[in-house]
């Protein structure tokens, strides 16, 4: 290129003079002029001054015509590189004094980027990768070079027949183009067949398998596709000798690798040669430089012992372990104590026959102390936010193991991006033992709504949900702060409006984590109001004379406890909820007037020691178990339950004359028998039962223990497995007082509430419909089990996507001695989540129901399943 460049700048020097003496003769050549003025013309978009200062040419000027001034102008323009064209002329001569013509044409620049042949949702990120900003500009170098780094860009993924070609197309203004990228990257290189040579200890399958990157093509195989990737296919030669240190081999090696590319079918053949040599193993191992640590403790981390087969990889791990941060190594053990500038190194000291000994060598340094602990990147959540989760402290001991768990802390708050959160080691000082950790991390929306539109339980329902987690109650009074609301101080407030023909809900709830600021007690508050009419599913009737309220306040605590460790939280809570019914007879309640109230307390103890990322964590696990318990009313009250239904004033009573059946006018208040007859004794009178289970239910006596536990663990790369296993039961203090109707399991469909108003417990069983594996009423006791797998899709900031499949089993029971963990409704499917911040969690499942719903005979078949807010 700058050969070309300077080829065109003699050719324009030899023009220029030419065109010089071709249209004036009065030019002497060598002559001294007195430059009067530079006309500049041509196609450009700068002004003529701007030009004329690129020059360096200046009025007044004493030139020579053509000289060395005229050369440095040129010289000066093609260097800028915004020109395809550069000539000067002589327009006029007068005396002394001459006029020129500059006339350039400017290279045009970009206005615009279109990539054509790739999914739109890459196109952003591929304009930004090639660095094609508008206003760049666009030259032969340009547009080699986005044709190269595109097509090498694919070749590296595998797509070898990449091809990419680049037009431009002039925009409306003379100065501008518009570009555009046509990619076609054809197939992936397939791997047509894997063969090794001068293996004799290891069979081919065994080393084809720890090819992790690189598969000989296989229809059977699911999780991994054959595909060749030249960098992928190097670390893959890597782990083949790696494989071999395993066993003992450590002289393993490989002596040549050929990779044959045929164009036609576009795979590949690769064939390994390799050298096995002999198996060795661990002889004597020493320590050297230990004082912090014994032999014996740094023996119990290490795990070999002298005799055992030699592996070069185990070894490695256990001095250091790149593939876990806070994996359980030496050089852990010595950082989580402080020894940030320590070192481990095994040595081989000694190698006879097949035995080899070995030094481990550690320098272990000063202690290292945080000093400045600072966060960037937070532009909403306040700084004292995120301080307060941080394990890192300034003047506290360096420790690893706290600056991980500040990681977790920090993604676990649900504000940033969990991907994106970054220590960076500043001002590292050996001779000071200091470190300063600077944490980086990128805000995401952390408000959420939900707006919905849609029918169930036979009518429609329209939903409005506000949810702002990053809420700050002190900033609710300043006006300048709503933009558009007081955000920053992680507390949650939620609004959420639910209604219909024939129910209408209301709820609002407001949480602080970091209750008066100084420890982490949580302190959790909330409202709401339900009412719901009486509705007939055939007719779609809605009777407003009959209804349903339930009005229910709850306050909470919840402290952070520091044993046994401080991933346990042990939370209480106090709650009341009213049941009003008015002449609301349905078969769930067998009271249709009066009330019911329920005051309860909950204490649950939680452990919480999921991945950084809650919304796909790959590591960790939950567990939680509750209680809920009622004041024990019929201990306390001496009403016996028993005998209720024998008392006078619960037999049924006539209330007008003339109620009998045969016409017959009886005196009012006369008692009835069940066929509607009066009797004299009111002990043949029958029972008004709704009278009876007023008096039971009129403050709700129960309790209820919950069990629920999440594993999470990295099966293949990203592939994770979460295991769950879920149990409930309600009891009741006195057998003879009965269970409640209210506060009961429902199993079975997508798990949401819906409409309900009972404050019944729905949990999740796909493959089968809404609350369907329950009875009428709700059961007393369930178990639930589920094995769900999980691949990534993006776990960008916009949107976090990924795949599930899974397997299900459950059941209900309404009493706890037909309760049998072994009787279960079966499930399988697959489904799909999606994750955006001002939407939260939104998800469809596909399940197949492998039994029959109690007391049908034909299996549930397939069940489509809408997920909406709700974490699996």
């Amino acid at each position: 290129m700058l050969k070309k460049g300077l080829q065109l700048f003699t050719l324009l020097t030899i023009l220029f003079s030419s065109s010089l003496f071709a249209q004036e003769t009065n030019l002497e050549s060598g002559k001294s002029y007195i430059l009067a003025k530079i006309n500049v013309t041509g196609k450009i978009s700068y002004n003529e001054q701007t030009v004329t200062t690129f020059t360096g040419l200046e009025k007044g000027q004493e030139i020579i015509v053509p000289g060395e001034d005229i050369s440095s102008a040129i010289k000066k323009l093609w260097k800028l590189g915004l020109f395809s064209d550069v000539n000067f002329y002589v327009n006029e001569i007068k005396g002394d004094s001459i006029y020129l013509e500059l006339n350039i044409n400017e290279l045009p620049k970009l206005s615009d980027i279109k990539i054509q042949g790739v999914k739109k949702g890459k196109v952003e990120e591929l304009i930004k990768e090639a660095d094609l900003k508008k206003g760049k500009i666009v030259n032969e170098n340009l547009i080699t070079t986005t044709k190269n780094y595109f097509e090498n860009k694919y070749k590296k993924e595998g797509f070898y027949q990449t091809k990419v070609s680049i037009n431009t197309i002039q925009d409306s203004l003379e100065t501008e183009v518009k570009m555009v990228v046509n990619i076609d990257k054809g197939e992936k290189v397939k791997v047509r067949r894997i063969v090794f040579e001068g293996n004799d200890q290891v069979s081919d399958a065994k080393l084809r398998k720890a090819f992790k990157n690189t598969k000989q093509r296989n229809p059977i195989r699911i999780f991994k596709r054959s595909k060749y990737i030249k960098d992928k296919y190097k670390e893959d030669l890597v782990s083949v000798v790696d494989k071999y240190k395993e066993r003992g081999n450590r002289d393993a090696r490989i002596i040549s690798d050929s990779v044959s590319y045929d164009k036609k079918s576009n795979t590949v053949s690769i064939n390994v040669k390799l050298e096995e040599g002999r198996k060795y193993y661990f002889g004597d191992i020493r320590y050297l430089g230990n004082t912090v640590y014994t032999d014996n403790q740094l023996n119990s981390i290490l795990g070999i012992k002298k005799g055992d087969v030699y592996n070069g990889t185990i070894l490695q791990k256990r001095i250091a372990d790149q593939s876990k941060p806070d994996g359980e190594d030496l050089t852990n053990l010595y950082q989580n104590n402080g020894y940030l500038f320590s070192s481990i190194n095994p040595v081989e000291v000694k190698t006879a026959n097949d035995t080899i000994d070995f030094e481990i060598r550690i320098t272990e340094g000063p202690i290292a102390y945080f000093n400045k602990i600072t966060v960037v990147g937070n532009d909403k959540t306040n700084d004292h936010v995120i301080y307060r989760e941080l394990r890192t402290k300034p003047g506290q001991k360096y420790s690893k193991e706290d600056l991980i768990r500040s990681i977790r802390e920090i993604g676990q708050l649900g504000f940033f991006d969990p991907e994106a959160i970054k220590p960076d080691f500043k001002n590292v000082d050996p001779q000071a033992g200091t470190v300063d950790i600077e944490f980086n991390v990128v805000e995401k929306g952390s408000s959420q709504v939900e707006l919905q539109g849609g029918y169930g339980g036979g009518g429609f329902i329209g939903t409005l949900g506000l949810s702002f987690n990053n809420f700050s109650a002190r900033n609710m009074f300043k006006k300048d702060a709503y933009k558009p609301l007081p955000m920053g101080d992680g507390q949650k407030m939620a609004l959420r409006l639910q209604g219909s023909t024939y129910f209408q809900t209301y709820s609002l709830s407001f949480s602080e984590p970091w209750f008066g600021g100084k420890k982490p007690v949580s302190f959790s508050s909330s409202i709401s109001h339900s009412k719901q009419f009486l509705y007939n599913y055939r007719s779609r009737a809605v009777n407003r004379s009959q209804s349903f309220n339930i009005t229910s306040l709850s306050i909470g605590l919840a402290r952070r406890l520091t044993v046994p460790d401080d991933y346990f939280v042990l939370s209480q809570a106090l709650s009341f909820q009213y049941y009003d019914l008015n002449n609301y007879n349905t078969g769930l309640f067998t009271f249709g007037n009066g009330s019911s109230k329920n005051l309860a307390y909950t204490i649950a103890l939680s452990r919480n020691s999921k991945g950084v990322n809650p919304i796909f964590p790959t590591t960790g696990s939950e567990f939680t178990v509750s209680g809920k318990f009622t004041l024990p009313y019929s201990l306390l009250n001496g009403v016996d339950y028993a005998n209720l239904g024998n008392l006078p004033e619960y037999k049924v009573r006539a209330i007008v004359a003339g109620e009998a059946p045969d016409g017959t006018n009886y005196p009012a208040g006369s008692y009835l028998n069940s066929q509607g007859y009066p009797v004299d004794n009111p002990a043949d009178a029958a029972v008004d039962q709704g009278k009876v289970d007023q008096k039971k239910f009129n403050w709700l006596e129960y309790y209820k223990i919950k069990f629920k536990a999440d594993w999470y663990t990295r099966v293949y790369e990203k592939l994770v497995l979460r295991t769950n296993a879920e149990f409930g039961f309600m009891g009741a203090y006195n057998s003879q007082r009965g269970l409640v109707p209210f506060e009961r399991f429902f199993l079975g469909g997508d798990g949401l509430a819906n409409y309900a108003l009972d404050g019944r417990e729905v949990i999740q069983l796909r493959g089968y419909p809404n609350n369907s594996l329950s009875s009428q009423d709700g059961g007393t006791v369930y178990n639930k089990f589920s094995l769900e797998l999980r691949y990534p899709i993006t776990m960008s900031q916009s949107a976090s996507i990924y795949a599930l499949s899974f397997l299900e089993a459950g059941s209900a029971f309404d009493e706890f001695r037909d309760y049998n963990p072994f009787k279960l409704q079966r499930s399988a499917g697959f489904g799909l989540r999606v994750f955006m911040p001002a939407f939260g969690l939104l998800g469809i499942d596909f399940a197949h129901g492998f039994d029959a719903v109690p007391g049908e005979t034909v299996k549930s078949g397939w069940q489509t399943h809408f997920i909406i807010g709700q974490q699996f």
